[in-house]
């Protein structure tokens, strides 16, 4: 997901992405932990968006 995709979004439907990816990163260590999983790179992914998500977050704080 992209900057200017998530900048669409309002602050509800962010924060609801959120915890979605969050669950989801949850669920990919588990698997990681078990030697089960098909795609690590998706973890680092993950993160990014996290990150992504978090700053435009706090953008809007700071605008406020």
């Amino acid at each position: 997901m992209k900057v200017n995709e998530i900048r669409e979004l309002s602050t509800e439907d962010i924060q609801n992405k959120l915890v979605e990816i969050k669950e989801e990163l949850f669920n990919l260590r588990f698997q990681q932990a078990t030697g089960n999983l098909e795609k690590p790179s998706r973890i680092r992914e993950l993160r990014h968006t996290v990150a992504r998500l978090k700053t435009v977050l706090k953008e809007r704080e700071a605008n406020n």
